[in-house]
């Protein structure tokens, strides 16, 4: 069956957006970039305080793209196999059978991911960055497309167990999910007022508007977008800079470059152009390097956050002409 061309595939993510938006309100930011994600086949990191809808987020996304999705709640009491599946003995064919485990879907939602240990948190690097998962010595391919999206309190840290810098580093975007302002959150009320239940996002009016297909489509024309010389070299001056910043104890990786420029062409897509600029480029840099760098001890206690660093650089950094 062939595939939907550019233009169909632009509109029909233009109404993707449109469609979480009936439900997740007052997060057009978080929504753009959770679809940003899906076009350059990465994986994202949702922070906010509880009750803030970042579940509610990735279910309504696969309900409006018809893609099969789970839920795993990260318990310090999860194993490995509980995120990647395991061998099962049959004792009716005395053999050893595959169980499939929750990464074999294609939008994994990773709920409060910083509260298992290092051991099952890394039990996801191999699915996210090959995408298959190795048991018994035997790959196994997951569903495409595969997308991993983590959840993450910035506030309790009783009890967590902070991801590391190689696996940050995995997440294409980190995406802050704020609390909305006070007329969205009244629009929330009236909305469960009026007896909206988010368990039933069908009777909500979220239905499907884009597929596997458009996905799949627009993720290719993404890959044909152009990019001048002057702006990739832009990009590199921007991750070169955090290398250099006295407030940053580790800058920006040669991977943490590739990332903006995957996010950059994403964004110029969605705008409808088919070359990068440095505004596209400005626009996600924040979401994809806040992660990936880390702020000197002696700078945090000055009330320095990585944000703050990165607001700085692209004062600095000179932009193309």
């Amino acid at each position: 069956m062939p595939l939907p061309n550019p233009r169909e595939a632009r509109e029909a993510l233009g109404l993707l957006r449109s469609e979480v938006s009936k439900v997740v309100i007052g997060q057009d930011a978080t929504i753009s970039g959770l679809v940003v994600t899906l076009l350059c086949r990465g994986h994202v990191l949702l922070e906010g305080v509880p009750g803030v809808a970042k579940t509610l987020l990735v279910r309504a996304m696969a309900q409006a793209l018809s893609l099969d999705t789970k839920r795993l709640q990260f318990t310090p009491d999860l194993m490995p196999g509980d995120v990647t599946g395991s061998l099962i003995y049959d004792s009716q064919t005395s053999r050893f059978e595959f169980r499939q485990g929750p990464v074999f879907t294609n939008l994994l939602l990773a709920d409060e991911i910083n509260r298992t240990p290092p051991k099952t948190q890394a039990a996801l690097l191999e699915v996210m960055e090959e995408r298959q998962v190795t048991v018994e010595g035997l790959p196994r391919p997951v569903p495409e497309p595969l997308c991993v999206a983590a959840t993450q309190n910035p506030v309790e840290h009783e009890g967590t167990y902070p991801l590391p810098e190689a696996q940050l580093d995995r997440f294409l975007l980190k995406l802050t999910v704020h609390t909305p302002s006070r007329e969205d959150e009244v629009t929330i009320l009236r909305q469960h007022n009026a007896g909206f239940d988010p368990h039933d996002l069908a009777a909500a009016g979220v239905k499907p508007v884009a597929g596997a297909a458009e996905l799949k489509a627009a993720q290719q024309a993404v890959d044909a977008v152009q990019v001048a010389d002057g702006v990739l070299a832009y990009i590199v001056d921007i991750c070169q800079a955090t290398r250099q910043s006295p407030s940053l104890s580790l800058g920006a990786s040669p991977r943490a470059a590739t990332a903006m420029l995957a996010v950059s062409k994403a964004w110029a897509w969605l705008a409808g152009r088919e070359y990068v600029t440095p505004d596209d480029v400005k626009a996600l840099t924040h979401a994809t390097l806040r992660h990936r760098i880390q702020v000197r001890p002696e700078a945090e206690l000055e009330g320095v956050t990585a944000d703050n660093v990165l607001n700085s650089l692209l004062a600095t950094v000179p932009t193309p002409r």
